[in-house]
């Protein structure tokens, strides 16, 4: 899926927001403004989407469940139409 891009290739529609650490307990804390930014608060449910990459995860992506679902079935529709394709 990822094999054809540079290394140093980013989608334009990414970017770094934040360098965060995983504790003891496999737990990161994601600072503040990227919080706030994404409108992220106490309570909220994120859902962990993996790509994978030579059968390695090579990305994860946060994605806020509540109100994302014509997000999810834009972003994530034609990816499972793809992986399913190749199959």
């Amino acid at each position: 899926m990822f094999s054809s891009m540079n290394n140093n290739e980013i989608p334009s529609c990414c970017k770094i927001d934040a360098v965060v650490s995983v504790d003891a307990r496999g737990q990161i804390l994601l600072p503040k403004d990227v919080r706030q930014k994404a409108g992220i608060v106490q309570g909220d449910k994120l859902m962990v989407i993996s790509c994978e990459d030579e059968n390695k995860v090579c990305c994860l992506s946060l994605i806020k469940i509540e109100g994302s679902n014509e997000l999810v079935k834009n972003m994530l529709g034609p990816m499972l139409k793809s992986v399913f394709k190749e199959e």
